[in-house]
């Protein structure tokens, strides 16, 4: 059976006419489905029954299974869902004072080996649907909003004001189920976001930062974490395929089009690794000419990684010397690590197709990039 998970609005328009139904008719559908998170056919009422018996007959609404529900004690949220054959992504929810961002996964796993993230060192066993990447969304929307209802609280707006894509997995790698989702989440017959209150957090796919620019640009992060080549190709192996000076142009043509006028650059900081005051300079001469803020990223300790969080003060004197070059930068706070939630900590169920030694290779990056 179809799942009206997977489709966007063009996609579900696309469908309705093979069916000979008239284009508001997946209008309404799709209302239904996002604006309502309704997952049974027969409760959407203006729709013609004839229609409705076609769709059960047809078609679905199917999110992926909740299998674990973790609530942190700073109210960070982390679910864990089932995407099938022995794999489970995870989904982390962030409240605020005023915004809600909702952490989202694009893989079951990843193939990139990033030395510093639990995701990672899990290996990689495929793409998600794009039903599956939404299905988070979806799904999330309902357990908050159930979560509000027993809380009697009043319903002030959209609870989930921000989606990033900074969950298990490289977004970019996943392209186009990806912008199928992101194309959901923008659309105002379903949850109607800002291109602004939409990030996509990639490590530097060049080719696909270009094609994101041309076909559905949203808010741009890029996971940086070095200052120079030498040391990101030893954190980041993806590096040895779109170098920093590669990952710059492609940051400074994105911006073209960006529905902000910078780029976040995040940077995980490792004691005695990547968060000296050489590293600082470094980092504000690479990004001297693009529009960039900072995202300074305490690591967050996971089994077997080998590294330590750089100390409070040395993160507080890295961030001065940023700020001291013009540059925004903020410290990230760290939420939701007593329930494993925190970056760099997802790392759900995955079943590993790589078989990898532990060295990401270019061979099987392209294998997931195809």
């Amino acid at each position: 059976m179809f799942n009206l998970l997977d489709y966007d609005l063009d996609a579900l328009l696309a469908w309705f006419s093979e069916l000979g139904e008239k284009p508001f008719r997946a209008r309404q559908v799709m209302r239904w489905m996002h604006h309502e998170g309704c997952d049974d056919f027969d409760a959407m009422t203006n729709i013609a029954k004839t229609l409705r018996a076609k769709l059960k007959e047809l078609a679905q609404i199917r999110a992926p299974a909740l299998l674990q529900d973790s609530l942190s004690g700073d109210g960070t949220r982390k679910w864990l869902f089932d995407v099938g054959n022995a794999n489970a992504v995870e989904t982390v929810f962030i409240p605020e004072a005023g915004r809600g961002t909702l952490c989202v996964s694009s893989q079951a796993g990843c193939s990139l080996d990033c030395a510093f993230c639990a995701t990672g060192k899990q290996g990689f066993n495929r793409n998600l649907t794009t039903g599956e990447i939404i299905g988070q969304l979806w799904l999330a929307n309902r357990l908050l909003g159930a979560a509000a209802a027993d809380d009697n609280e009043e319903d002030n707006g959209r609870i989930i004001s921000n989606v990033v894509l900074m969950g298990m997995g490289e977004p970019l790698a996943n392209f186009d189920n990806v912008v199928a989702a992101l194309r959901v989440m923008l659309d105002d017959h379903a949850y109607g976001l800002s291109r602004r209150r939409v990030t996509v957090s990639t490590v530097g796919i060049v080719p696909a930062i270009d094609r994101l620019r041309e076909e559905c640009p949203v808010a741009l992060a890029v996971s940086l974490h070095a200052p120079d080549d030498a040391l990101r190709d030893h954190l980041m192996p993806i590096n040895r395929k779109y170098p920093l000076r590669d990952l710059m142009a492609a940051c400074q043509r994105y911006l073209e089009r960006a529905p902000r006028d910078f780029v976040t650059f995040e940077y995980v900081m490792i004691d005695g690794v990547n968060d000296s005051d050489a590293h600082a300079r470094a980092l504000i001469a690479l990004t001297r000419d693009v529009p960039c803020k900072f995202n300074l990223i305490p690591f967050n300790p996971f089994p077997h990684s080998g590294f330590a969080r750089s100390p409070a003060e040395r993160i507080r004197r890295f961030a001065g010397l940023l700020l001291d070059s013009g540059v925004v930068a903020t410290t990230r706070k760290t939420r939701g690590g007593d329930v494993a939630a925190a970056c760099g900590q997802l790392a759900g169920q995955v079943r590993d197709k790589t078989r990898r030694s532990g060295v990401c290779t270019l061979h099987t990056m392209e294998e997931v990039f195809s």
